[in-house]
């Protein structure tokens, strides 16, 4: 097994302080939003490994390349192919991330190939694909934390709306009120991306004014539009339901579904892809079209996700992804070792106390990686989050 040394990406929305203080390191003062775990080609992490002429520092990538059925186990490289189906991640939100969805694995084919097909490069600001692959994900909280997940009932959406007082919500609530669901939410979110600018940002204002003002379940929307003045994500915002979830509590997002994280720390896992479609609070490319095309509309009831304690110890999160399982151990001091021996490739993450894997001892926000079929055993005292392919 060996030892991650992991990117953090600084992006905008981070938190300056939630990753430092559970690495028990000092801020720097700028924003630490991901640390990503794995393979992804973005930002894979590191290891060192023993070779003829000394130890070499390589990434997880390449050792995956150079023995892909050693690392990730034949039944794995069958499914999946040569690659590391998930990617793990801290993810900090200081601000609020964009709404968002994420297509599923036909739409990802399609979208890709076409956009490949046009020749737009993958580093591209208007490019929307950056590979052909679907992005299920899970987010389990560490501490509490606040999102927006799934559309609301277009009724309820109306009220919200309606309780501000904002004339140039009207429309939107009319909409919402005459139509059956789909047709209502598709026509409200097709209105409010295609507002003219300069009018939406006055309707935000008002908007967030009157959230202001009202404070209560309003209160999410004034704090969204502090972030973002003028974006109509935050009239998007408010047809989503709004999610606080305490440590241990989970999201799971599939594809179509409409997202965004707002505040909090969380451990992430989602099939080894980096597409995203986005519906507000950004200054990126909003694809309109495709958006509309990948986007469900449907309302739906943000299930909160809580673990299945296992005779083993294991606590997992159940979901119908088939890239990933994500589960957490709570060790105590004293107790025999907890054997994590898999037919799978593992990332084990410990967020809590000292957890030693093997030979590898783990402080919070260290983590390692366990190739298929390799004996480790885990002992605490300690929290350790283990992600791996689900069966």
């Amino acid at each position: 097994m060996d030892r991650l040394s992991n990117t953090v990406r600084p992006y905008a929305w981070g938190s300056t302080t939630a990753i430092p203080a559970l690495l028990g390191i000092a801020p720097t003062g700028e924003p630490q939003a991901e640390m990503w775990m794995g393979a992804h080609p973005g930002a894979p992490s590191r290891i060192t490994r023993a070779t003829a002429s000394g130890d070499a520092e390589l990434t997880l990538t390449e050792a995956v390349d150079a023995d892909p059925e050693g690392e990730l186990g034949a039944p794995t490289v069958a499914r999946f192919g040569p690659r590391l189906p998930f990617l793990l991640k801290l993810l900090a939100a200081g601000a609020p991330l964009s709404v968002q969805v994420h297509p599923d694995l036909d739409q990802a084919r399609e979208g890709y190939a076409d956009e490949e097909a046009r020749g737009i490069p993958i580093d591209a600001p208007h490019r929307t694909y950056k590979d052909a692959n679907h992005k299920p994900e899970l987010i389990c909280a560490l501490t509490p934390f606040d999102g927006l997940c799934g559309f609301r009932v277009p009724n309820e959406a109306a009220d919200a709306m309606e309780a501000l007082g904002v004339d140039s919500l009207k429309p939107y609530v009319d909409l919402l009120r005459a139509h059956p669901e789909e047709a209502a939410l598709r026509e409200v979110l097709t209105a409010i991306l295609g507002a003219d600018p300069a009018e939406m940002a006055d309707t935000v204002a008002e908007t967030a004014a009157a959230a202001e003002r009202l404070g209560g379940p309003h209160a999410p929307y004034a704090r969204i539009a502090h972030h973002f003045p003028g974006d109509p994500g935050v009239l998007a915002a408010m047809l989503l339901n709004h999610v606080q979830l305490q440590p241990g509590e989970a999201l799971f997002l599939g594809a179509g579904v409409p997202h965004a994280y707002l505040d909090g720390l969380g451990v992430e896992i989602m099939a080894n892809s980096d597409n995203v479609l986005r519906c507000g609070l950004t200054p990126k490319h909003i694809d309109v079209p495709e958006l509309l095309r990948v986007v469900r509309f449907e309302a739906t009831e943000p299930g909160v996700l809580r673990p299945e304690a296992a005779p083993s110890g294991e606590e997992l999160y159940e979901t119908p992804a088939d890239e990933f399982a994500l589960s957490r151990y709570t060790l105590a001091s004293g107790a025999a070792p907890t054997d994590l021996t898999a037919p799978t490739p593992q990332i084990l993450l410990c967020t809590a106390g000292t957890v030693t894997v093997g030979e590898i001892a783990l402080g919070p926000g260290e983590s390692a990686y366990v190739p298929a079929d390799e004996r480790v055993e885990a002992t605490g005292p300690g929290t350790l989050f283990r992600a791996t392919v689900a069966a």
